[in-house]
């Protein structure tokens, strides 16, 4: 079964106005792992410089993008500016974007971190990378027949 799968790097992002979480997975795993968190400009514009550097390093085939949904599944203000910055980076980067309902991912987040740590591990700074595994975590287990 695993021979025939194809192995495709993606790349996770969880959006927000100060930071924007980063996890990275394989779909001959399906496992989604933290990368360091990318800082918006004092504007909350993101780090153009720093999306580059990562997505040529990790020459990934498709970018997840977390889309923040109220729980009735109506749409927020950051709706908007998550799906701003996906079409932005499919068009800075010409990269396959794909919006995730992301709906309690950083809940889950902060439970993981406090699972594992304690309240000492419910940083903020750690928050949003986790927030982007988990999304991803959630692709792979949604999308596991299309690779």
């Amino acid at each position: 079964m695993f021979l025939n799968r194809k192995n495709i790097t993606l790349l996770a992002f969880d959006y927000g106005t100060k930071n924007i979480g980063v996890a990275i997975g394989h779909t001959i795993i399906g496992i989604a792992h933290t990368l360091k968190k990318i800082k918006n400009n004092k504007k909350g514009k993101p780090n153009w410089n720093k999306f580059k550097k990562i997505i040529k390093y990790w020459k990934p085939k498709k970018i997840i993008v977390g889309l923040p949904l109220n729980m009735n599944g109506s749409e927020q203000n950051t709706t908007i500016l998550t799906k701003k910055f996906a079409y932005l980076i499919k068009n800075k980067f010409n990269i396959d974007v794909e919006l995730h309902d992301e709906r309690l991912s950083t809940i889950e987040a902060k439970n993981i971190l406090f699972t594992t740590g304690g309240w000492k591990m419910l940083k903020k700074n750690d928050v949003n990378s986790v927030s982007a595994s988990v999304i991803l975590q959630s692709w792979f287990e949604n999308n596991n027949k299309y690779y």
